[in-house]
């Protein structure tokens, strides 16, 4: 007999047993500490940016984990030769360009069928000259680019007051705690040391050393798209003319922002951006892979991996207080003594991971309320999340 739930036909008994074989792969998902945690996959551009991080930092090749992230990438190709933002999605100019420039990094031959199917779809959409800001970093860091390529970032931002039209602490979490060591690199300028000498040239319909600005895309308002082009022409001329004592206390800001906020293992921000751009701030100040905020810092990258037998790839972090929370919400749904008492431990392994005495990024606007939220990861307790 079928059952009417909002307007949908409903079989109970097709019901229960699909509620009761999800329940039993959630409890069988369970962590020995009574909490969940799933593998966060985004899409090609954090294990594509894990690849070229190694051979910026000129690390020992590892071939077989090299050959798993390319296994990875090669499958999530799109059909239409380049790679997206989401499963089957529409191409990606900057998802492509790091995963082609990832791929030939590792080896694969740019006359490789899938090769060619990506510089293809990439020069018939105007080139790796159409990617995104971050991407355009990252392709100056490697010198493919010129930093003319990129908008100007002053370190000196970090010594602005609050009353600034900008400040670091009026943008998001993730783009503050990216940006803080990206500037650091935008101020020192250093070069990947890429052993191999492998460029992306290719990618490009013109020279690579002539690109300029990105020209207004579509979507933006031409108001303000002018408006902090005409500013970043302006910082561009008077830049250079900045006291060195004024970028070095800049720097020294920008260090101890990041070092007040490493969180060990975890990373500052508990996701991968911010990490990687720690261990090539290290890097550009001289400091090699034993100094002990750089090692703590990669030791966590790698902590992202999900090492398959034949794929691998990196997450951009791990969610067990958002896993937990959801499936403790599911299992307390589908009811039943059992697992309401597998829900109930998942709901104590919560509760200590409540932030309850450090004021965060957050205080800087509301300096009298006081902690209580959770963050998404094991342990991020300068960004606990309000969906969290």
């Amino acid at each position: 007999m079928l059952s009417r739930d909002h307007g949908v036909a409903v079989d109970p008994v097709a019901l229960e047993k699909s509620i009761s074989k999800a329940t039993e792969a959630l409890l069988g998902y369970r962590q020995s500490d009574g909490h969940w945690v799933f593998e966060l996959e985004a899409d090609s551009t954090i294990p594509a940016e894990y690849i070229l991080l190694r051979h910026y930092l000129a690390e020992p090749i590892d071939a077989a984990l090299e050959a798993k992230l390319g296994n990875y990438l090669r499958r999530v190709q799109g059909a239409h030769g380049g790679w997206p933002l989401v499963h089957d999605g529409p191409f990606d100019m900057s998802a492509s360009v790091k995963s082609y420039f990832a791929l030939k990094m590792i080896g694969d031959s740019v006359d490789a069928p899938h090769m060619v199917r990506a510089r293809e779809a990439i020069l018939s959409r105007g080139g790796a000259s159409g990617s995104n800001v971050f991407t355009r970093f990252l392709l100056a860091l490697y010198g493919v680019v010129t930093w003319r390529a990129t908008p100007v970032l002053p370190i000196e931002i970090m010594l602005l007051p609050m009353w600034s039209p900008f400040h670091i602490n009026k943008i998001s979490y993730w783009a503050r705690t990216t940006m803080v060591p990206l500037m650091v690199l935008a101020a020192l300028k250093p070069r990947a040391k890429n052993p191999k000498g492998v460029g992306i040239d290719e990618l490009f319909l013109e020279d690579p050393k002539s690109v300029r600005m990105a020209p207004k895309a579509p979507h933006q308002s031409a108001s303000w798209f002018y408006l902090f082009r005409s500013l970043d022409a302006v910082l561009r001329v008077i830049e250079p003319m900045f006291p060195k004592s004024l970028r070095q206390r800049a720097i020294d800001a920008a260090l101890a922002f990041t070092e007040e906020r490493l969180n060990g293992e975890d990373g500052m921000g508990a996701i991968y951006p911010p990490m990687a751009n720690i261990v090539m701030m290290y890097e550009a100040l001289g400091k090699d892979e034993n100094f002990p905020p750089r090692a703590i810092t990669r030791r966590g990258i790698d902590k992202l991996l999900v090492v398959g037998d034949d794929e691998a790839y990196c997450q951009p972090c791990v969610s067990p207080v958002w896993d937990t929370a959801l499936t403790c919400h599911a299992l307390q749904e589908a009811g039943g003594d059992d697992t309401l008492a597998k829900a109930k431990q998942g709901l104590d392994w919560l509760k200590p991971r409540q932030v309850l005495e450090l004021k965060g990024d957050w205080a800087v606007k509301a300096p009298d309320v006081r902690p209580g939220g959770w963050a998404f990861q094991y342990n991020n307790d300068h960004y606990p999340d309000l969906d969290d």
